[in-house]
């Protein structure tokens, strides 16, 4: 008896573990919830756009090449969207925005679309809705 009774407490205790929640972010200004992930991306847009805007203007990029590591911990809005396929992207997107820094002026465009090209690639495999905006990112 003593059996059954223990075997019950510890299935009803093991089945009120609160299963993980996304993270979520308020965005400032205008009050939209947008999970980590989402808010690292669309920093990773900003900072892009301005290093486009930059090498057009024949200047230097700014920032660091590990700026984005979060790249690696940030929560999803799914989180069953972190998986090896992920993982393999962030490497390669993380490795390519590396070369940015590395790189002479002369081939600077070129390292910048590689890593628009990365992000263009991951997203044709998850979340394709982000890739026109993406586009834009492009050095033609």
């Amino acid at each position: 008896m003593r059996t059954y009774f223990f075997i019950i407490i510890l299935f009803l205790v093991s089945c009120g573990q609160p299963k993980e929640k996304p993270a979520v972010v308020i965005e400032k200004g205008n009050g939209r919830q947008t999970s980590e992930m989402a808010a690292l991306m669309l920093q990773m847009f900003e900072v892009n756009q301005m290093h486009k805007n930059l090498i057009t203007e024949g200047k230097a990029v700014e920032g660091t090449p590990d700026q984005f590591a979060a790249i690696y911990t940030a929560k999803f809005t799914n989180p069953s969207n972190r998986n090896p396929t992920f993982k393999a992207f962030a490497d390669l997107y993380l490795n390519t925005y590396e070369k940015v820094f590395e790189t002479s002026s002369d081939s600077l465009k070129i390292k910048h679309n590689n890593v628009i090209q990365s992000c263009i690639a991951c997203h044709q495999t998850t979340c394709v809705g982000p890739i026109p905006k993406i586009k834009k990112l492009l050095i033609p």
